[in-house]
């Protein structure tokens, strides 16, 4: 009997044993995970969709081009070596990439090298200037996002210029480039400098440049091209190797006199040039058209929002109900842009040219979204008509257009 009861004891802890063993073996763990409440989403999303209210598309009035007979792909131009297009993203820096695009193709028409340049490492020193101008006018000086041409080569006088591997100014995994915050918050800065009257070029400048290095990583002092090391200005002189002095830019407008130098009045032009060659309409096409028959690019700005002007038909022409071909001249041209119907919205590289019905077209290589809706992602064909009207400014190497500046005075 005692035996039976020692057993018994003898089993009952044993399984007491057993179980401690198991209440100390269960160990709980955590994880991190994404948290998730699908209904109130979808309570959410009721919401909005009931104080939401329907919106109608926007329409805009645009020429039919249906039935005419247009070009349809960038194998029917003539052209001279270009970059492939690149997009700007979302920003105002089209000046950039339209000259440094004919840059690219100066270096290789000059010295058969193909480059690619960095558009924003322009941009940086730009703002940077910008600001400084600011600063040194009290605020009365434009500070936006647009700009000229003749910006570029202004720039790489004074900060050189280095190849796109070395400033994409793009953070990990950023596709496109996107300025909004960067030049709101430049922007909301000078206003603050001046409504509180603080005047001080050296920390404006610092603080301009920290927003910049933000946003767009600061530029290099020295980059590394075939084994050598050298400074943006040393990359300029040693590799670009373009006599930037001469480039020329030309303007047709009645309100200055004609051949003649004198500033072009547009927002974009902040520091306010006077090296814009004025010729009268007919000079201005004669330059255009021996220029890029001649083997040439041009860089050419002007007005890019008329009905005859659509991504999708990739196209820029003018409609006859705005102004028959016969009646573009001079007087149509300034008439818009006096009362500023043309403007100065858009930089671009012309860099080829077809004849159809005995007009010419033009290949147009575009930075801007809109020229990535068509078929022919990043060109657009002007007809010489729309930029007879409405291109408002040309750059070009001087010796297209000696005939034509041998009509100045000396320079």
């Amino acid at each position: 009997m005692r035996q039976r009861v020692i057993g018994w004891v003898l089993l009952g802890l044993f399984f007491a044993n057993q179980l401690l063993v198991a209440q100390e073996e269960r160990r709980d763990h955590g994880l991190m995970t994404e948290y998730k409440n699908e209904f109130y989403e979808h309570i959410k999303a009721e919401i909005k969709k009931f104080e939401e209210k329907e919106k109608e598309s926007e329409k805009v009035f645009r020429m039919d081009f249906s039935g005419i007979d247009l070009p349809d792909t960038v194998s029917e131009f003539s052209s001279y070596r270009h970059n492939p297009p690149i997009s700007q993203g979302r920003t105002g820096a089209c000046w950039s990439y339209s000259a440094t695009s004919f840059f690219e193709s100066e270096i290789y028409r000059q010295t058969g090298q193909e480059i690619k340049l960095s558009e924003m490492y322009t941009v940086y020193w730009e703002y940077v200037e910008k600001a400084r101008r600011f600063v040194r006018e009290r605020g009365d000086s434009e500070f936006a996002e647009g700009s000229e041409a003749n910006a570029v080569p202004r720039i790489w006088k004074m900060y050189g210029i280095v190849p796109e591997k070395d400033y994409p100014a793009l953070k990990p995994g950023q596709k496109f480039h996107d300025h909004k915050e960067l030049f709101s918050e430049m922007e909301n800065y000078l206003q603050f400098i001046k409504e509180n009257n603080i005047w001080n070029e050296e920390q404006v400048l610092a603080n301009i440049r920290a927003i910049l290095d933000h946003y767009l990583g600061a530029p290099p002092e020295s980059i590394v091209t075939d084994g050598r090391k050298m400074t943006p200005q040393e990359y300029l002189q040693k590799v670009v190797k373009l006599n930037l002095d001469d480039y020329i830019d030309f303007m047709s407008l009645m309100e200055k006199p004609y051949y003649q130098k004198a500033e072009y009045e547009v927002p974009d032009n902040w520091w306010h040039s006077t090296d814009y060659y004025n010729v009268p309409l007919e000079d201005f096409m004669i330059i255009l058209k021996r220029a890029i028959r001649e083997g040439y690019t041009l860089c050419i700005g002007g007005d890019v929002t008329e009905a005859g002007y659509e991504s999708h038909a990739e196209v820029a022409m003018v409609p006859t109900f705005d102004i028959p071909a016969d009646y573009i001249d001079e007087n149509a041209r300034q008439f818009r842009f006096s009362n500023r119907s043309t403007t100065d919205d858009h930089g671009i590289h012309l860099v080829g040219y077809t004849e159809k019905d005995g007009k010419d077209w033009y290949l147009i290589k575009d930075s801007g979204s809109g020229s990535r809706n068509g078929k022919n992602a990043g060109y657009y064909f002007y007809h010489e008509d729309y930029v007879k009207l409405k291109m408002m400014s040309i750059t070009v190497h001087r010796s297209a257009a000696e005939n034509v500046l041998q009509k100045f005075g000396k320079d």
